[in-house]
């Protein structure tokens, strides 16, 4: 494949993941939410919302935007996916979350939106790169 073709590819791609992210973000905060209103501490509720979102991330990913490969192995792409999504979904966006909410003392509803700005393109990287990788 040219240059070209490739780096069409990987703006197509990125514009996909960038829709199931949406997707994504949006069952996420839904979730992050409904556990911030029943009084659960806005880090564990974080973290259920992490767990709901990866798998929707990955059912959508392997099947829309990566297109699943018969060679590939599901359960390996699934833990790859956790361990991509963990590094920026649990790690980074919890230290921003906590910059966000406890440093800055911006809304613990509105910090997660601010985290996109940086998670979702390095979750697209770790993704294609690595947990999707042929």
């Amino acid at each position: 494949m040219s240059i070209l073709g490739k780096k069409k590819q990987y703006v197509s791609q990125f514009l996909k993941f960038g829709l199931v992210g949406v997707l994504n973000t949006a069952i996420a905060y839904v979730v992050y939410l409904f556990f911030i209103m029943l009084g659960i501490h806005y880090m564990v509720s974080n973290l259920i919302g992490f767990s709901v979102s990866v798998i929707n991330s990955y059912y959508w990913n392997n099947r829309y935007v990566f297109k699943a490969d018969r060679q590939r192995v599901w359960w390996k792409t699934l833990v790859k996916t956790y361990v991509s999504y963990a590094g920026t979904g649990i790690v980074l966006s919890s230290l921003l979350l906590y910059l966000w909410v406890d440093v800055l003392y911006i809304s613990p509803t509105i910090a997660p939106m601010l985290n996109l700005i940086i998670t979702v393109p390095v979750n697209f990287v770790a993704n294609k790169f690595w947990a999707y990788r042929k």
